[in-house]
């Protein structure tokens, strides 16, 4: 009803042709609501304007003075969107404190103050943990500091390992794993010793190839890390899943014990011995480990279907079939929108 009285006060003076002064209830509102209309339509240049106005006749209008600053950053005015920003970040109205904050990031991000930067991302995703523009924003931060700490190691180190290390790296995210798997040599080269380079190595070769002369090859870098680093669970499963490709179950047994006294939350390295132990006939082993492993990770696929499995050998058919239940909803792709529309057109969903 305000906007309506508004309008309708505005056409009586444009009709009687009469110059007068508004009050801010008529004239300031809709000064701010045409300056945040022209914001949200990318139209700054007006929208600033009219927010200016806005802001003079209304000291006290919080929502004009922070889409004037927004308006401002949006035009790289940080100096004089700042104030306005850091007041809105804290105000209670979360959609208005969701956009100054994710401004002032912007703006202190552009001013060299990464810290800052950071430090609002950071409230910010505390303050809303699942909204998609500031996980957005947090990402680009973390990409943006990884390329500028990327640039400077290679620029300032470039004989290191290290420099070797992260091209294999980068190599193994675009699946190029040959490329990857010399990186890795490279680096080896220059640092024998280092931690976690073999395990790395090892990982890329299986990446690579899954033949008997890659596994051999694997194996010897993951009982090289394990040389290195005696403790490390991870290494412990790598080499237990190659002896099981292998057919040294025994082996793969030691490996996969192994692990687990070294890190007894492994739900892989449960779910692995467990299944060697059900093939044994071992239930009374094998069903408490991957009820472990489910209690670990609830929505573990494998984890519920070798127990499915180990009560069905074992001929518990009821809690079987209740295994077997739980995998299904695991596996049904949840209904979203486009299986919304179709049943909205009438049609069945495709069978999954």
């Amino acid at each position: 009803m305000r906007d309506i009285d508004i309008e309708r006060i505005r056409k009586l003076v444009v009709v009687a042709g009469i110059a007068v002064v508004c009050a801010w209830p008529v004239c300031g509102a809709s000064l701010r609501d045409e300056g945040i209309a022209a914001f949200r339509d990318g139209r700054y240049s007006a929208a600033l304007e009219k927010l200016k106005s806005a802001v003079k006749r209304n000291t006290a209008d919080s929502e004009s003075q922070i889409f004037l600053g927004l308006t401002q950053a949006a035009l790289n005015d940080c100096k004089s969107a700042m104030p306005a920003l850091t007041a809105g970040f804290h105000l209670p109205a979360p959609d208005l404190a969701r956009m100054a904050g994710l401004a002032t990031a912007k703006c202190e991000q552009s001013s060299g103050s990464e810290t800052k930067a950071f430090e609002t991302l950071q409230e910010l995703e505390s303050r809303f943990p699942n909204d998609a523009d500031v996980l957005y924003a947090l990402a680009k931060f973390h990409m943006r500091a990884f390329n500028e700490a990327t640039f400077a190691m290679f620029q300032r180190a470039p004989a290191s390992y290290r420099v070797h290390q992260l091209s294999a790296e980068i190599f193994e995210v675009q699946a190029r794993y040959d490329e990857a798997v010399g990186e890795y040599r490279r680096a080896i080269a220059l640092n024998p010793k280092a931690p976690g380079l073999h395990y790395d190595l090892g990982r890329a070769l299986l990446m690579q190839s899954h033949g008997s002369e890659a596994l051999e090859s694997a194996r010897g870098e993951f009982e090289a890390e394990r040389q290195l680093n005696p403790e490390d669970a991870a290494t412990e499963f790598q080499l237990g899943q190659i002896a099981q490709v292998q057919g040294k179950r025994e082996d793969a047994v030691l490996h996969f014990k192994s692990a687990l006294k070294l890190s007894p939350d492994f739900p892989e390295a449960l779910v692995a011995l467990a299944k060697l132990d059900s093939q044994a006939k071992r239930f009374d082993a094998a069903i408490p480990a991957l009820q472990r492993a489910i209690v670990l990770q609830p929505s573990n696929e494998p984890a519920h279907y070798a127990l499915m499995m180990a009560y069905r050998d074992s001929g518990q058919m009821e809690k079987a079939r209740a295994e077997q239940q739980t995998l299904d909803r695991l596996q049904r792709p949840p209904e979203g929108e486009f299986t919304n529309f179709l049943k909205k057109l009438g049609e069945k969903p495709p069978e999954q």
